[in-house]
């Protein structure tokens, strides 16, 4: 039998494994479910914010945007770990604070109702199309990595499967420890690879004089651009400070010392990650210099040693169904608490709320995998939905450091212009007056802020 299909049989049975074993914590209750009992410790919340940060979108992606424009490509991860260490100094801790489940159940505790309804839409709809990405990633590594029993539209079927299905099981918990597993076997073989890759091709020296010369592709910078790159690490800061996904790891770690401490150290671990992968989409632009860029990455490893390769693309196969397992709970979790209990069924019974947040996900499952199947370009993608995290997070901030600026209806106004900026920005080509949308963002929806500071007079209290 194929080494690679038998690597790949063994590693989906390893997650379920886990996912059975979390699955008795999970039972517990609600919370143990959706939160792991607000008792993840250190390590569960540095490997599952790493697991939900390097995914498709930091190895595919990055290998992807690489193959075509070079190491600068590589800042993508980077973002992440700026954003990540940002987190972890700035707000993880107080956010830890909040007795709270949702983002959106947080811009309640302080603002209108049309505030939190609002953040919950935006919320589910950035989530859906970042889970629906994921997907596509996991195809891609499938198809590569046994073209011959899967294509591209097959593996993200088998990919969807296993990411609702340990979701399904386990909840957090099975997240959390399927990373522990994931993470480490993560690192090792996108090092080796590396060095495979770059040995294979004779060198960074021969792989300099391979690569077209009319592009910088060794240049730290000038491939992507810097503007481009400063709207990463805006765009990444923006999103892990407001994202259901981050947020909620906040939620369920065991104190705020550790919510503080681990997005620290996560961040610091992702920022190496990014110029690797770069490094070897670029060995890929030189041995299959017309390949489709999105399998870069795996087409390259496949061509390394068999085991090698079959061990480190399942593991960022696995990687990417970390991702989406984090992402796919979190959006699950605003349907069930934000939507369905606050909007349909208010007296539901706790005991119910597990069955709920688990019809979602399978919900959730379907739906974000026919999203998958339109879709294409995938950093790209996922840096234009994330900027409209921008209104939740300059809400955020002035909640916690300057609530004296916050009134009752700051939370919708805000966020109903970041949607408007966005899509005038998709719609009316000629208001691109930034590199990015997300610098527009940051204007508008800092102004529409402060000027609702000094229109209403409905203070926000914050004991």
């Amino acid at each position: 039998m194929n080494i690679s299909l038998i690597i790949i049989i063994l590693y989906i049975l390893m997650l379920f494994i886990i996912s059975l074993v979390a699955r008795k914590r999970a039972s517990k209750s609600s919370e143990s479910y959706t939160l792991a009992a607000r008792q993840l410790t250190t390590p569960l919340v540095t490997c599952s914010l790493i697991g939900m940060a390097i995914g498709g979108a930091s190895t595919i992606g990055v290998a992807e945007q690489a193959y075509e424009v070079g190491l600068s490509a590589g800042w993508y991860s980077v973002a992440w770990g700026i954003a990540a260490i940002v987190m972890g100094i700035a707000v993880a801790g107080k956010y830890r604070e909040f007795k709270v489940s949702t983002v959106p159940e947080l811009f309640g505790k302080f603002y209108d109702e049309k505030g939190r309804f609002i953040c919950v839409i935006c919320q589910i709809i950035i989530l859906i199309v970042v889970v629906s990405l994921q997907y596509i990633a996991g195809g891609a590594i499938l198809s590569a990595l046994l073209p011959g029993v899967f294509t591209l539209k097959t593996g993200m079927i088998v990919s969807a499967c296993v990411f609702v299905g340990i979701t399904f099981i386990g909840g957090m918990w099975s997240a959390g420890l399927c990373n522990l597993f994931n993470v480490p076997l993560k690192y090792i073989g996108i090092i080796l690879c590396t060095i495979l890759a770059v040995v294979s091709r004779g060198g960074l020296n021969n792989i300099k004089m391979e690569l077209p010369h009319n592009i910088p592709y060794f240049s730290a910078v000038k491939g992507t651009g810097i503007w481009i790159i400063l709207s990463w690490i805006l765009v990444m800061t923006t999103q892990v400070m407001s994202m259901q996904g981050p947020v909620q790891l906040t939620f369920a770690a065991k104190t705020p010392k550790i919510a503080r401490k681990s997005f620290i150290i996560g961040g610091l671990l992702m920022i190496p990650i990014g110029f690797l992968c770069a490094l070897i989409g670029m060995a890929s632009k030189t041995a299959f210099p017309d390949l489709n860029a999105t399998m870069a990455l795996p087409k390259m490893i496949l061509s390394l040693n068999p085991v090698a390769a079959g061990i480190t693309l399942a593991a960022l196969w696995a990687a990417d169904v970390s991702t989406a397992c984090n992402l796919l709970l979190g959006a699950s979790t605003l349907f069930t608490h934000d939507i369905y209990v606050k909007l349909i069924n208010p007296k539901m019974k706790t005991k119910n709320y597990t069955i709920m947040t688990k019809f979602f996900v399978i919900f959730l499952g379907v739906l974000t995998f026919i999203l998958a199947l339109s879709m294409s370009g995938i950093l790209k993608t996922i840096s234009v939905g994330l900027s409209l995290c921008t209104a939740f997070t300059i809400v955020f901030l002035f909640t916690i450091f300057m609530p004296k600026l916050c009134r009752k209806s700051s939370a919708f106004f805000t966020t109903l212009a970041g949607i408007i900026v966005l899509f005038l920005w998709e719609l009316v080509p000629n208001i691109r007056i930034f590199p990015h949308v997300i610098f527009m963002e940051w204007i508008v929806c800092l102004i529409i802020f402060l000027m609702i500071a000094l229109i209403d007079k409905k203070k926000i209290s914050v004991n």
